[in-house]
Parts: structure tokens; sequence; C-alpha cells
């Protein structure tokens, strides 16, 4: 049961964000900034995939069921992983997973970043660019990382619902693969 009284049947972050809609569209924009298409990112090379990758990771490290489900579905959907066995891998044991090297060095600095800032090291940092991240992916990184344990704490610290359907997830995924995120659509598909 959510700590303050929601909307009913608004999952995860839909809750907070019909609560207070003056919120909502700055962390909206934030979001479609940090994980949508590359023309956001001219000088990037993180996919879109790549970039939810990211935030799954650590919402994964924050144990937000939520976040790192969703943004699991997002990921797998623009990576064309139908039963999510490639996100699962990487929330797993990213070192193991069938992902690049240079995704692999920047998990690593999203996991240091989750553990608090100061622990992004400049071996991180180097080996990230040895395996051909630019500053804009080993900025990009840092931002998203930083930004979703924001999310997770935002989600989890006013205890809100969570759906347990994958199917759930998957139609949301295909929405935020279309339209991107906003604060005013329909999250879930009707039962």
């Amino acid at each position: 049961m959510p700590h303050i009284d929601f909307l009913p049947g608004l999952p995860g972050i839909r809750g907070p964000m019909a609560f207070s809609s003056e919120t909502a569209r700055p962390l909206n924009d934030l979001v479609n900034v940090l994980l949508r298409a590359n023309a956001n990112h001219p000088d990037s090379t993180l996919s879109e995939g790549e970039r939810e990758l990211i935030a799954t990771y650590v919402s994964a490290q924050n144990d937000c069921f939520f976040c790192q489900t969703i943004h699991g579905a997002v990921a797998s959907h623009h990576l064309g992983d139908t039963d999510w066995s490639l996100v699962r891998s990487v929330k797993q044991d990213y070192v193991q997973a069938a992902i690049s090297d240079k995704l692999k060095a920047l998990l690593t600095i999203a996991g240091s970043v989750q553990q608090g800032g100061k622990q992004v090291t400049t071996e991180q940092i180097d080996r990230a660019r040895a395996e051909g991240a630019t500053d804009r992916d080993i900025h990009d990184t840092v931002l998203i990382a930083a930004a979703f344990c924001m999310f997770n704490r935002y989600v989890d610290g006013l205890n809100t619902w969570a759906p347990d359907d994958p199917e759930l997830y998957r139609y949301r995924a295909q929405k935020v693969a279309e339209y991107g995120y906003t604060h005013d659509d329909h999250y879930m598909p009707p039962r």
C-alpha cells in the first residue's frame, strides 16, 4: 500500500507523477533526453537499448522492482531480446553477458555511481575510453545512473505498487518505444 494516496491502478512512478503533475513533466523530459533517440546525443555511440540497459542495471542494483522491470522491458524491446534473457544476464552478471566490452566498462562506471559518485575511478574511465566510449557516453552513463538512483528512491520511498504480469511491461515498452516517456499517456492496457 502506498504511503500516500494516489489514483488507484497507477503502478510505479505513474502514481507519484499523477499526484504531482508539476514535477511529472520535467522528470519525463529528463528521462526522454537521457534514454531516447541518439538525435538527442549526436556525439554518443550509445543506442536507446544500451541506455535503457544502464537504467535497468542501476535499478536492479537499487532493488527497485518497478524500474528494473519497465526499463528492462524497454531495453528488450529495442534490442530484440524477446525472452528478456539478455536483460536478466546483465542484471545477474554483466561481465559474462553478451554485450560489448564498451558497455561492460560503462556498466562498471554506472555501478560505481550507484554506490556513490566518488566511487568512480580514473581507471574505470580509462578502461571505458580504451573500449571506445566517448566523453558523451561517459557523461551520459554517469547522469543516467545518478538520475535512476533518484527515480528508484522516488518510486520505492513512496512504496508504490508494481504489477507482476510481464505482459503489462511488454505493452508499456512498445508504447515507450513509439511515443517516449510522457506523464499523460495510458500507462497500462485496459483490463
